[in-house]
């Protein structure tokens, strides 16, 4: 990609949202304006069921979220995400330096384990890391969506092609594993590349590789 680094942590931050999940009014608020300092969104909450019955997760960003709170734990709010289709990279802040609590954190997929009172410029890094590993993700969620997209306009036969070019296989070599004259292959080679997009096999097995 020609996009310079740069103009894509620009890009990024404009759309990212930060949502800060602790029970300690100050935390909330210094957090909040440590996020705003760098240009990002930020929604606070003050339990993890608040934040449940208002996450959007169609909104970019990352979680900064306390790992003990009243009601429902961050522990027990990161296992309730898992079961959505869309789960925010987790940031654990906590003045409980606990090594289990971390090592199950950790496991379960967050970002990372920060302790109170935290390093301003150390958890900026942090969410800086988080947000772009949302971007990455809901990315490649995307093109994923569009490759499925584009495959569901493929005949059987064509399906059958694609998979045979996306793994190498030349014209030759299809039409005898088919028992197809050549011409034929190479009218539904062309196509599958139509259908999928793309100027030759070996992009479309890049394509395929999304997947």
């Amino acid at each position: 990609m020609s996009t310079s680094a740069p103009a894509c942590e620009g890009a990024i931050a404009t759309a990212a949202t930060v949502f800060i999940v602790d029970d300690d009014q100050d935390v909330r608020r210094s957090v909040s304006l440590l996020v705003r300092s760098i240009g990002l969104a930020d929604e606070c909450f003050s339990t993890a069921q608040d934040f449940l019955q208002h996450y959007d997760p169609n909104k970019p960003g990352c979680l900064v979220l306390d790992i003990r709170m009243p009601g429902m734990s961050g522990l027990e709010l990161q296992k309730a995400l898992h079961s959505a289709e869309v789960v925010p990279p987790i940031i654990f802040i906590t003045a409980h330096g606990e090594i289990p609590c971390a090592s199950q954190a950790l496991r379960d997929g967050a970002v990372d384990f920060i302790q109170k009172p935290f390093s301003p410029q150390t958890l900026l890094e942090r969410i800086r890391e988080a947000v772009q590993r949302d971007h990455e993700h809901r990315h490649k969620r995307a093109l994923a969506r569009s490759v499925q997209e584009r495959m569901r306009r493929l005949t059987d036969r064509e399906r059958e092609i694609m998979d045979l070019l996306s793994r190498g296989d030349s014209t030759k070599q299809i039409a005898q594993r088919l028992s197809i004259s050549p011409k034929t292959v190479d009218n539904h080679r062309a196509k599958v590349l139509e259908k999928m997009n793309v100027d030759n096999p070996t992009q479309l097995a890049h394509l395929l590789a999304a997947l």
